[in-house]
């Protein structure tokens, strides 16, 4: 390492801790997670590696939010939580379950299942010798997207063993997922716009509740102790609003010629995708909600 590189290093260090307060890193630390992540770029790389080289390309508030996650820090977790996802702007845990909608169409348990699987992995390897997650990032790209890729190809690799398929690389790019068969989507466009209408006549009271109950998961005992209600006012609530969802989506669908079975069971399910993607319950127009109640959302 030549002597610019270790000026380089020092100043990234104290650079981090000036943008970072709550990033308590000690310096030690610091340069033990920088020579562990400079090997791992090493070591995919054909080409040789410089620290000049490495260093330029760094994207240091990614590398640092995820060594911070690594070393156990809680801030550290809560800006991982609020990252966005560049243009979309939409929170990484909503692209994430976005993904696994797309993955596991109509198995709302499996695509819980997986997002919540894959954020407990983000720091448990899944096998003995494996690395977790977040020990596998580099920091020579932008964090969020590089971890829905790895969300994805990993599903899909699982899904692909299981008709002998090769399976993906965890870096590698994600590939086009496979689309609905037409009159499948047919039903799910119909569907999208039936919810899209309730969801227009859903006042703003109840579509705060319905932000934060279906799409953050926000436990009933929290969004009660939030909003400084009764958690019965809450099971009450969010009982009322599945029901009216599930006759309003349901009677355009019957409308429109829906003949099959299990119509409860396809609103709920597709429900999850559309709460997921609406910007009506955008973590910024939760918050907007809140802020006319005097309230704040964590993170």
């Amino acid at each position: 390492m030549t002597e610019p590189d270790r000026h380089r290093r020092t100043l990234l260090f104290h650079s981090l801790r000036l943008q970072f307060p709550r990033l308590p890193l000690a310096r030690d630390r610091f340069d033990a997670h920088l020579d562990r992540t400079f090997s791992l770029f090493q070591s995919k790389s054909e080409a040789p590696v410089t620290w000049t080289s490495y260093l330029d390309g760094l994207y240091s508030l990614d590398w640092a939010v995820t060594v911070g996650c690594l070393e156990g820090i809680e801030a550290a977790w809560e800006l991982l939580f609020a990252a966005r996802m560049g243009r979309s702007d939409s929170l990484l845990v909503d692209a994430l379950r976005a993904r696994a909608v797309r993955l596991y169409p109509r198995n709302e348990e499996r695509q819980e299942t997986a997002v919540a699987e894959f954020w407990s992995g983000l720091i448990v390897s899944e096998t003995e010798h494996g690395l977790p997650v977040l020990a596998r990032y580099d920091g020579q790209r932008p964090l969020a997207p590089w971890l829905v890729r790895v969300f994805q190809n990993s599903h899909l690799s699982k899904l692909r063993k299981g008709t002998g398929a090769i399976a993906l690389p965890d870096d590698d790019l994600a590939v086009p997922l496979p689309t609905m068969p037409r009159e499948e989507l047919r039903w799910h466009e119909l569907f999208v716009a039936a919810a899209r209408d309730w969801l227009d006549a859903v006042p703003d009271g109840e579509r705060l509740i319905l932000g934060l109950r279906w799409r953050y998961k926000m436990s009933q005992r929290d969004v009660a102790n939030l909003l400084g209600v009764h958690e019965g006012t809450i099971s009450r609530q969010t009982d009322k609003l599945r029901d009216k969802a599930l006759e309003a989506i349901g009677e355009r669908l019957v409308r429109d010629g829906w003949a099959g079975e299990d119509l409860e069971g396809f609103v709920l399910t597709e429900l999850g995708g559309v709460l997921t993607d609406d910007p009506r319950l955008s973590a910024d127009e939760l918050s907007r909600l809140l802020g006319s109640k005097g309230k704040a959302l964590a993170g």
